[in-house]
């Protein structure tokens, strides 16, 4: 499965498949924390998947300095990335970064680093679950 070489995808290509990893993600978290109403989860999950949630986790993982060099790179590409679709509900910038935010969880899943993967995924439900992270 993990045969696609994430190395020479596009940005977008990165955050297509990201966007459904980290979906994936949240989803699972709100379903362990015992939430069944479905628009209970689709509430919830708002905090966590929305562009204005991805920009206010962006500028977080910025302020603490968490991501590592290979990881800024391929959030980059996925916010450079020149898109054809326009921002719904949101600004360009704020857009973009949620494409980078994106593009790098599709490069985590895509290069195997489940650990990664996991360990920045626990970030962001700390940081959104304290209340550190305000979208």
């Amino acid at each position: 499965m993990h045969n696609l070489n994430y190395e020479q995808m596009n940005g977008l290509a990165l955050a297509y498949i990201g966007d459904a990893i980290y979906e994936l993600e949240v989803r699972q978290h709100l379903l362990a924390m015992g939430l069944t109403k479905v628009n209970d989860l689709q509430k919830r999950s708002k905090h966590y998947v929305s562009a204005k949630a991805h920009a206010a986790i962006f500028q977080r993982m910025s302020d603490d300095q968490i991501l590592f060099e290979d990881e800024l790179i391929y959030f980059k590409r996925g916010r450079n990335a020149k898109s054809h679709t326009k921002a719904k509900n949101t600004d360009v910038v704020t857009y973009r970064i949620s494409t980078g935010i994106e593009a790098l969880f599709g490069y985590l899943y895509l290069s195997n680093r489940q650990k990664r993967l996991q360990t920045l995924m626990a970030w962001i439900f700390d940081e959104i679950e304290t209340g550190r992270i305000k979208k």
